[in-house]
C-alpha cells in the first residue's frame, strides 16, 4: 500500500539521505511473503514509509529503497518502473540502497517479490511526483494542467521549445501537496516506452569487468581476517584447543574462542584465528589442534533420518487438508496407484562464500554485509555490541547469490563476536568448505501418494502424506508445534478437479541447520506431485499433457489452501496456458529418436504460473539433458531480459539438485565439503534453455523461483518417457537408470 506525508518527508530529509532543494515522495512497499517467513527471528518495526523517491535540481532521480541486489536485477527492473511513471530515461534513475533505520525503512529481500511488492507502489510513487511536477510548470506558465505534458524530463506546454526540465520545477514541486497515491492518475499501459521492453542490466558491466564491490570485498583500515573452526558436529562445542602451533603461522595475529550463541542466528562458537590476510588466517586454523564435544547429534545420519522417516510413513499424519473422504474413495477404486518420492538435504552453494565485515567502537558500530535481512544483521550486531540498534549502521553490499541463505545471520553474529573480542574492524570469511558443512539446507523430505481413478480416467481421489525436517521447527518450539502446512506450499492446493483430497503431515527430527532454499518447499512439492501426475496419466493410458488439461478442467479460480480470502488464487485458466504454450514450443507429440523422450510438468508457485518440458536421452544407462523449454506466465514482464535470465538460473539451480549430488550425513556431520563430492552443472552439461513469455496485462508476479519446481518432475517423466523407468528419489543416480 502506497502512502504519503509532507512531515516524514521532513523527517527523511533530516536524516542526511538527501540534502538541500528537492522533491521527495514517500511511500511504503509491501511485504515480502518470504520475509514474514524469518519474523521470530528478525522482529521488524511497522513503518508507514520504507522507500522514497528523491528529485533534486540537477535532474538527477534517486529511488531510495530496502532491496537487495543479489544477482536478480532488481537494481535495473525497479528504477524501470519508476521511469515509467515519472517519464524520464530509465538511466536517470539511481539506486541508493536504504540505511537500516529501523525508525524510516523496513528491509528485506526475497519470496521473488521485489518486483511484485514494488510495482504498484512505485508506479504511484511516480505518477504522483510526475504531477506535481506538471502541476508546478503549470503554475508558472499560468495554464492548467490538462495541457502540459511530462516527457523525457521535462514538463512541456504546446511546442518542445516551451518546457521546463524536472529539476528546474523542484523547488516548486516540493511545496505542493503530495496528491493521493491510491487515486493518482497511473499511465495507460499501452503507453509503455520502457517496462516491457528488453534493456541490458545497468550492473552487468562493472560485475564483469571486476569493479563491482561485493561483500568480499569490503576494506576497513586496519582490518584483520578471521577464519574460525568450527565443530563438525551439528550443535557441538569446543571442549578445549591449543593454538601453540597456530600462533606460530606468519601473519597470525591472535587465537580466541566464540561462545554459542541464539537470537535466531543459530551458531555454535569456535576456535578463531585472526590474521593480517585470508591465507594466514587459513593456514593458521588448518594449524590448530582442537578438541571437540561433540553432543547429542553424533549418532545422526542420513540412514537414520530415512528409516525414521519409514517408520513415520507406516502410520496416519496429521491431516491438515481432508476434503471428501480419499480413504473411502481409495479403498473402493478400481484402479489405484501408489507412490513413494524422497528428497534429500541440499545446500545453497552461493559463488560467494559467505562473510561479514564489523567495526564495534565504544558507542557505534559499523559492518558491510552481504544480506538478504539488513536489520536482521543490525539487530544481531546491536545485540553484541551491546548498542541500540540505531548506533548500528549496516552497509548491504552486492552478493554473489542469496537463494535464502543469506536471510540467516549466523555469520553476522561471529563477525560481531569475533570484532567484540579483538577490539579491531574484522571480516569473518567463510572457505567453500565451512559454506558447504555449515550452510542451513533445504528440508530432507519423504513423501507417499495415492490416488484413484474413475471409470472414466478421472481423478476419484488424491492423498498426500509427508515427513519432513521443517524449516519451522528449527526455530522454536512453536514451531515444531506447527502442523506442517508451510512444508506444502501449494502443493496443498491441488490444481486437478477430484472431490477426495487428503494432505497429512508427520514432523522428522533433525539436528541438522535448515532453512529457506530457492523456491523453499515449492521445490519439493512441485517434484513429488508432478511426477505423480504423470504416473496416473500412464495408469490412465493418456497422453501427460493431456491429462493434465483434462484434470485440470474449466478455467477456475481456486482459493489457496490455508490462505485468506485477500490471498490470490490458483487461475487454472492461466496454468493451462503454460502448459499449453511449453508443449507447442517443444513440438509435444513429435516423434523422437529410440532411448529419447520428453517429460512435461508444470506448477503455481510465487504467484506465477511456470511449465517446462525436457527431452533428454537415457542410452546405456547415461542421462543426458538435451534441451529445457520453458513457458512462463508472470504477469507484465518489466524486463523481458530479466525475465529470461532468471528463469534460465533456476532451470541450472534446479538441474544441480537433480542430477548431481546430494547433501548427507554421517556421524552428526556433512560428508560433502566442496565441489568435487558436490559438483555443479557445468558449462558443457548445461542443455540449451529455451524461455517463452505468456503476454500478460496483469501485474508482475515472482519471477526468481517458480521455474525450480517444475525441473526435477520434467526431467525424470522424459525419462519414463525414454527407458519406462520411473526415478522417484533425488537426485538420480546412476544405478537408477542401469
Amino acid at each position: 500500500m502506497a502512502t504519503a506525508s509532507v512531515v516524514n518527508r521532513r523527517e527523511f530529509l533530516k536524516t542526511g539521505a538527501a540534502g538541500g532543494a528537492a522533491l521527495v515522495i514517500c511511500f511504503h512497499l509491501s511485504p515480502s511473503a518470504f520475509a514474514d517467513q524469518a519474523q521470530d527471528q528478525e522482529q521488524k518495526p511497522v513503518n508507514p514509509f520504507d522507500a522514497w523517491v528523491r528529485i533534486t535540481p540537477d535532474d538527477r532521480v534517486t529511488l531510495v529503497l530496502g532491496k537487495s541486489e543479489m544477482g536478480q536485477g532488481v537494481y535495473t527492473s525497479l528504477p524501470m518502473i519508476l521511469a515509467e511513471e515519472l517519464c524520464v530515461d530509465w538511466k536517470q534513475v539511481h539506486i541508493e540502497q536504504a540505511p537500516t533505520n529501523p525508525k524510516i525503512y523496513d528491509l528485506g529481500t526475497g519470496g521473488s517479490g521485489s518486483v511484485k511488492d514494488s510495482w504498484l507502489a512505485l508506479r504511484q510513487a511516480g505518477a504522483a511526483a510526475r504531477e506535481m511536477l506538471i502541476t508546478a510548470a503549470a503554475k508558472k506558465w499560468e495554464v492548467g494542467t490538462d495541457t502540459c505534458k511530462a516527457r523525457n524530463g521535462y514538463v512541456v506546454h504546446g511546442h518542445p521549445e516551451r518546457s521546463f526540465r524536472f529539476g528546474e520545477l523542484v523547488a516548486e514541486a516540493s511545496q505542493l501537496p503530495v496528491p493521493n497515491l491510491h487515486t493518482v492518475p497511473l499511465k495507460n499501459p499501452n503507453d509503455f516506452t520502457i517496462v516491457g521492453h528488453e534493456v541490458h542490466r545497468l550492473d552487468a558491466a562493472s560485475k564483469s569487468n571486476g569493479s563491482a564491490k561485493f561483500g568480499i570485498d569490503s576494506r576497513v583500515p586496519g582490518m584483520l581476517y578471521a577464519v574460525i573452526a568450527r565443530c563438525p558436529v551439528f550443535e557441538g562445542k569446543v571442549a578445549s584447543f591449543d593454538a601453540t602451533k597456530a600462533k606460530a603461522v606468519p601473519g597470525v595475529r591472535d587465537v580466541l574462542e566464540i561462545k554459542t550463541s541464539g537470537r535466531g542466528a543459530s551458531t555454535s562458537g569456535g576456535v578463531v584465528v585472526l590474521a593480517d590476510n585470508s591465507w594466514a588466517a587459513i593456514q593458521g586454523r588448518k594449524a590448530l589442534e582442537v578438541k571437540w564435544d561433540e553432543g547429542a547429534a553424533a549418532n545422526e545420519s542420513s540412514e537414520e533420518l530415512h528409516k525414521q522417516f519409514l517408520e513415520n510413513a507406516s502410520k496416519p499424519g496429521k491431516a491438515l487438508r481432508n476434503d471428501g473422504d480419499a480413504d473411502a474413495a481409495l479403498a473402493s477404486a478400481s484402479k489405484k496407484l501408489e507412490a513413494v518420492y524422497e528428497l534429500p538435504f541440499a545446500a545453497h552453494v552461493c559463488m560467494e562464500p559467505m562473510n561479514c565485515t564489523v567495526h564495534i567502537q565504544t558507542d557505534s558500530a559499523e559492518a558491510w554485509v552481504p544480506t538478504q535481512g539488513p536489520q536482521w544483521a543490525q539487530g544481531v550486531i546491536a545485540e553484541i555490541a551491546k548498542l541500540p540498534p540505531e548506533k548500528v549502521i549496516v552497509h548491504t553490499t552486492l552478493m554473489g547469490g542469496g537463494f535464502g541463505r543469506r536471510y540467516q545471520a549466523d555469520f553476522v553474529m561471529e563477525a560481531a563476536q569475533v570484532a567484540k573480542a579483538s577490539g579491531k574492524p574484522v571480516m569473518v570469511l567463510w572457505t567453500r568448505e565451512d559454506d558447504m558443512q555449515h550452510d542451513f539446507y533445504r528440508p530432507a523430505s519423504y513423501h507417499k501418494l495415492q490416488g484413484a481413478l474413475d471409470s472414466e480416467g478421472k481423478l476419484a481421489a488424491w492423498k498426500h502424506f509427508q515427513t519432513s525436517t521443517s524449516i519451522a521447527a528449527k526455530w522454536s518450539q512453536k514451531g515444531a508445534d506447527d502442523p506442517g502446512l508451510g512444508e506444502f506450499g501449494t502443493g496443498a492446493t491441488i490444481p486437478y478437479a477430484t472431490p477426495n483430497i487428503r494432505v497429512e503431515y508427520t514432523l522428522a527430527h533433525s539436528s541438522a541447520p535448515r532453512a529457506w532454499w530457492r523456491s523453499v518447499e515449492h521445490s519439493s512439492s512441485g517434484f513429488v506431485m508432478e511426477s505423480f501426475v504423470d504416473e496416473l496419466a500412464h495408469s490412465a493410458g493418456q497422453d501427460p499433457l493431456s491429462f493434465r488439461l483434462k484434470l485440470i478442467g474449466d478455467s477456475r479460480k481456486i482459493p489457496q489452501f490455508g490462505e485468506g480470502p485477500d490471498y490470490p488464487p490458483l487461475d487454472t485458466a492461466r496454468l493451462k496456458g503454460v502448459l499449453q504454450l511449453a508443449a507447442e514450443k517443444a513440438g509435444w507429440g513429435k516423434p523422437l529418436p529410440k532411448g529419447e523422450g520428453r517429460g512435461i510438468a508444470a506448477f503455481y508457485s510465487f504467484h506465477s504460473y511456470v511449465a517446462a518440458v525436457a527431452e533428454v536421452s537415457a542410452n546405456s544407462g547415461e542421462l543426458k539433458v538435451k534441451r529445457l523449454v520453458c513457458a512462463v506466465d508472470c504477469g507484465r514482464p518489466v524486463n523481458p531480459n530479466g525475465v529470461r535470465a532468471q528463469v534460465e538460473s533456476a532451470a541450472i539451480y534446479a538441474l544441480t539438485a537433480t542430477v548431481k549430488d546430494a547433501i548427507t550425513v554421517e556421524r552428526g556431520r556433512i560428508v560433502q565439503a566442496n565441489f568435487n563430492d558436490y559438483e555443479m552443472i557445468r558449462m558443457n552439461e548445461a542443455p540449451p534453455i529455451e524461455v517463452h513469455l505468456v503476454p500478460s496485462t496483469e501485474a508482475p508476479t515472482g519471477i526468481g523461483e517458480p521455474t525450480v519446481p517444475v525441473i526435477a518432475p520434467a526431467i525424470c517423466n522424459a525419462i519414463f518417457n525414454a527407458t519406462g523407468k520411473r526415478l522417484r528419489r533425488l537426485p538420480i543416480r546412476v544405478e537408477d537408470l542401469a
